[in-house]
């Protein structure tokens, strides 16, 4: 994974990078312009076509994303890293604590459930992943105005 910007990177990590992370880079790329964003897996999937759909529901097309490997030499290339399941997080010990945040967000993908169904569910946990990242950006932009 090569970075190649000035901007500050940001890495969504999942395991199978086949959705909560997919979601959240699709959404931080529209929110978080000021940031290089990327996401990964440590045991990367095929993108979850749920995720696609719900990301579809607020015009962000995320349908050409690829799940990508992310291997412990990359993530000294990112500022901060955030993982946003506990497996990722606890099969990555070399992550760094300054530059490391963990959403303990719950897999929608083991959800079984009609169609309407998990459509609300993957809605409700990509709703969660958006909160997360306002709430990131505010603490982004403080320490920004701190450092000033």
């Amino acid at each position: 994974m090569a970075i190649q910007s000035n901007k500050k990177s940001i890495l969504f990590l999942c395991t199978g990078n086949s959705c909560r992370s997919q979601i959240a880079e699709g959404y931080a790329k529209f929110y978080l312009k000021d940031y290089h964003i990327s996401s990964g897996g440590t045991n990367p999937e095929f993108v979850n076509p749920y995720a696609i759909k719900v990301m579809q529901n607020l015009n962000i097309d995320i349908s050409y994303h690829k799940s990508k490997k992310v291997s412990l030499n990359d993530f000294n290339k990112f500022d901060l890293i955030i993982t946003l399941c506990g497996d990722a997080k606890d099969n990555c010990p070399i992550i760094g604590t300054s530059k490391h945040i963990h959403w303990d967000i719950e897999d929608p993908a083991r959800y079984e459930a009609p169609d309407h169904e998990l459509i609300k569910k993957y809605s409700k946990i990509r709703d969660i992943i958006i909160n997360r990242i306002k709430l990131l950006k505010l603490d982004l932009d403080n320490q920004i105005i701190n450092e000033v």
